[in-house]
């Protein structure tokens, strides 16, 4: 099997492209490094399509593994010749291979297995023959023996039907052959046992559909209904046609003494061996389906949601709401440092407002609050008006923001909060956490557990590893593409860059710590354990800001350093000349000043598509490309849930894209459903063709049941 090639045909990329990135990643390569500074050789591949091929690669390798164990265990029995070696080696999936396996894999004791050891192959070989010229009794008659366990004929006949039924249900071909009619032609039904009973899963109570339009949304629902022990699922298969198929298959004569055995045997290895296992198949493999499409958009969601751009330069006052306990507040600076925190109990049971506004005066007035931050979580609705009639009483312009809290409670009361914070309890954490969000989501965020912050459906039921997997690497592809200033990044941040693992991330912080800040790239390999190739994969993703090498602020790699100073010298321009621009905003048209990029690559000696990126960075050095994503709407007045009323168009925020709609945060601490048929006018498979989690858009509410506190809305605003 050609590995590359099967790829490049799946991927629809050129197989040079894929021999390549494959290249790259056996030489302990890393996805975004590969996707960043290796663009010439793999064809300016994109991080997602790497990732794909990244993750057939491992799962193909893992199929050839498994065809090396399988071919020497049937060889090792003595069962193997060359046709079976053929489809063995053809195989391109794992069910596939294990088909072709199932007859030789050692099993446990089975009827047939018993039947065998009491000496009844012989009978069942005659049965399958078909050419018996009388009935069979005479013939079981001779296999009737108190040593081996047979005391009559009826025994004897049973264990070779039994023996026929595993032949039939180990036949690599009938097994393939009904599940496709059971993918094409089943159904998947749920029941529940109280009909009468409320619940989340009302409409799957008495629900049939067909396997093959069943929707990833409603397999997850249904599973996690049945692990619940509310719904009883099961696969209805065409059985009808699955026997008559299986009749002909195995009943090659009209043989009347044979006939009715073949029959109760066929009939046996379907319902009692292949039905049930073709079933967990089906349920396995739609199960891996929905989960795969969810964690897609999940990963999707999640990088819109690391991706929105930061709000800087602003003193930040993060407000964490609670009743009981008193709200939470902590005021951070521009860079993201705590200046001090504080306790209000201006919501239930205390009710202290004039208090509450009188101390939040003093501290926006002390450290010059522009913004607050304010966490939608238990009291956020009582905490806003509290804040919106501070406003109206304020000299000084202030805005709010309602921050989506997902994760704050599980960061402040984790290892991480406690060292970063050892003289904070868990509210005032939580709160400079809900502050930090907004003056740069990408940094706070990388130290929550991706599936704590709220913007996927059904994560606790999915694969674990897998879904770990996909999230890790999208804050890597978030935090590369972005890149981080290596004098102030955290841990948690630095971790996520190309190269630096968890100990590393650390002995950076260390090494920073205890020498000052890092003067210039190649600084980093005196830290403890980052050798060369480690150093290849980080540098150009870490930023050092007015340091010794100006290019160390950009994202040029140090392998390219040489080639950009020959670039610059070529077209009469000083390197501090350049930083000189890039500090006064007003950097130099280094681009424009290429009249022939493919003769200036090659006087360089290097790829095209590198010196276009170095020409971008020498332009804008370190862009954030955060700065193309929509900015949080700042409010400065409240809306009540009572005050929605259908027909009212308003600007709301995406929190969350499922695949049934967008979840909606309009203002009024309920998020409102746009169901994916209002979405857009023209058909869409998925809200994420049209809409992504932070985008702003326009909405129209249609229905409003504040009973159940829920608000259907419409982005197809001559709707209704």
């Amino acid at each position: 099997m050609n590995i590359e090639q099967i790829i490049a045909d799946e991927l629809k990329i050129r197989l040079s492209q894929v021999e390549a990135t494959v290249k790259l990643i056996d030489e302990g390569n890393t996805i975004p490094f590969i996707a960043r500074y290796r663009k010439e050789m793999t064809g300016s591949l994109n991080d997602e399509v790497l990732r794909n091929l990244y993750e057939r690669l491992t799962y193909l390798r893992g199929l050839e593994e498994r065809k090396v164990t399988v071919l020497a265990s049937i060889e090792e029995q003595g069962k193997l010749d060359d046709e079976l070696r053929a489809k063995i080696e053809a195989a391109q999936t794992m069910v596939v291979l294990e088909d072709l396996y199932r007859p030789y894999k050692p099993k446990r004791v089975t009827r047939a297995q018993i039947a065998k050891k009491r000496g009844l192959e012989g009978l069942a070989t005659t049965i399958q023959l078909q050419m018996a010229k009388e009935p069979l009794e005479k013939e079981a008659q001779r296999y009737v023996s108190e040593e081996n366990e047979v005391p009559d004929v009826a025994a004897a006949l049973q264990g070779a039907e039994d023996i026929i039924a595993e032949i039939i249900s180990d036949n690599a071909d009938y097994r393939a052959k009904i599940r496709k009619l059971t993918w094409q032609e089943g159904t998947i039904k749920s029941t529940t046992k109280d009909k009468e009973a409320e619940s989340v899963y009302e409409m799957y109570y008495d629900f049939s559909e067909p396997i093959r339009k069943l929707v990833g949304h409603r397999v997850l629902a249904l599973n996690r209904g049945e692990a619940e022990k509310v719904l009883q699922v099961k696969v209805e298969a065409p059985e009808e046609e699955i026997l008559h198929y299986l009749a002909k298959e195995v009943i090659v004569r009209n043989n009347p003494y044979t006939t009715p055995h073949l029959e109760r045997a066929y009939k046996d290895a379907y319902e009692r061996l292949i039905a049930p296992s073709v079933e967990r198949e089906i349920r396995s493999e739609l199960t891996e389906t929905a989960e795969d499409g969810a964690i897609s958009v999940f990963g999707r969601n999640l990088e819109q949601l690391l991706m929105q751009q930061p709000i800087s330069g602003k003193v930040v006052l993060g407000w964490d709401p609670a009743f009981r306990t008193g709200c939470k507040l902590a005021i951070v600076d521009p860079t993201g440092k705590v200046l001090d925190t504080k306790v209000i109990y201006p919501t239930a049971p205390q009710n202290k407002v004039a208090e509450a506004k009188a101390e939040l005066k003093k501290l926006i007035e002390k450290y010059n609050v522009d913004l607050i931050s304010l966490g939608n979580g238990t009291a956020s609705r009582e905490s806003e008006q509290v804040i919106v009639g501070l406003l109206k009483e304020l000299k000084r312009p202030v805005s709010y923001v309602i921050v989506n809290e997902a994760g704050a409670s599980v960061y402040s009361a984790s290892k991480l909060a406690t060292e970063e914070f050892p003289q904070f309890d868990v509210g005032q954490r939580s709160a400079a956490s809900i502050a930090r969000r907004l003056q740069d989501p990408l940094a706070e965020l990388v130290k929550i557990d991706p599936k704590s912050i709220g913007v996927g459906q059904y994560q606790h039921d999915m694969n674990q590893k897998k879904l770990d997997a996909a999230l890790t690497g999208v804050v890597e592809s978030s935090v590369n593409r972005v890149g981080v200033d290596l004098n102030t990044a955290s841990a948690s941040l630095l971790s996520y860059i190309s190269g630096i693992t968890k100990t590393l991330a650390k002995n950076i912080v260390e090494y920073r710590e205890s020498n000052g800040s890092f003067k210039n790239r190649k600084e980093l390999l005196k830290v403890p354990k980052l050798g060369p190739k480690a150093y290849e994969q980080c540098a150009g993703f870490l930023r050092i800001r007015d340091g010794e090498q100006p290019l160390d602020a950009t994202g040029v790699h140090p392998e390219s350093y040489a080639a950009a100073g020959e670039l610059l010298k070529k077209l009469q321009l000083d390197v501090e000349e350049i930083r000189a621009g890039w500090k006064q905003a007003q950097p130099v048209q280094v681009a424009a000043k290429v009249k022939d990029k493919k003769a200036m690559a090659a006087e360089l000696g290097i790829g095209e598509i590198t010196l276009t990126d170095i020409l971008k960075e020498l332009e804008k050095p370190g862009r954030d490309p955060r700065e193309d994503m929509p900015a949080p709407i700042l409010k400065e007045d409240v809306l009540e849930m009572e005050d929605l009323k259908p027909g009212m168009i308003l600007k709301g925020t995406v929190r969350n894209a499922v695949d049934f709609g967008v979840f909606v945060d309009i203002g009024v601490h309920q998020d409102g459903l746009v169901h994916i048929s209002r979405i857009s006018d023209k058909y869409i498979k998925h809200p994420l063709e049209v809409v992504k989690v932070g985008d702003i858009v326009d909405v129209k509410v249609l229905e409003v049941d504040l009973k159940k506190k829920r608000i259907s809305l419409t982005m197809k605003l001559k709707e209704g």
